[in-house]
């Protein structure tokens, strides 16, 4: 399976000629967005980070877990093929497990397939569970837009 990000025309004139080179048949599926930014996926381990050692009840990861179960898993089965896998593989298992399943060494795919548009509405679902917790988190620096 490969995934590509398409923002450039030499982007685009890369996959066109990856897609011409290929046997067939084969299928394509176009998502819109680009995915998770560095940016995005750095400030997530630092507000579970934050929650740990100010809330000390779990570690990170169990906090990790838990949000990508309780705010992730209803993003993405926003999407038709992720649900049925997810109906099909998680849904049946009891609450613990499921938790465990989101996280390491298990760690079912949810915030990783996500757009960057996604993964901002999951990070605001956290900001408000963690400070609804009483827990002080590192606030983003507004980026610059031009405008």
């Amino acid at each position: 399976m490969t995934t590509r990000t398409i923002e450039t025309k030499r982007d685009l004139d890369l996959f066109t000629k990856l897609a011409e080179n290929m046997a067939l048949p084969f299928t394509i599926t176009v998502t819109k967005g680009r995915k998770v930014s560095y940016e995005q996926h750095k400030l997530e381990h630092l507000w579970h980070l934050e929650a740990s050692q100010q809330l000390q009840e779990y570690t990170a990861d169990e906090y990790r877990g838990y949000c990508k179960a309780h705010f992730g898993i209803p993003i993405m089965c926003e999407n038709e093929d992720y649900r049925e896998a997810y109906d099909r593989i998680i849904r049946p298992l009891d609450y613990e497990k499921k938790i465990e399943m989101m996280q390491r060494p298990l760690d079912y795919p949810v915030t990783r397939l996500m757009t960057t548009k996604q993964k901002a509405s999951y990070l605001d679902k956290i900001f408000i569970y963690y400070t609804g917790l009483g827990v002080k988190l590192t606030e983003p620096i507004p980026q610059n837009d031009g405008g």
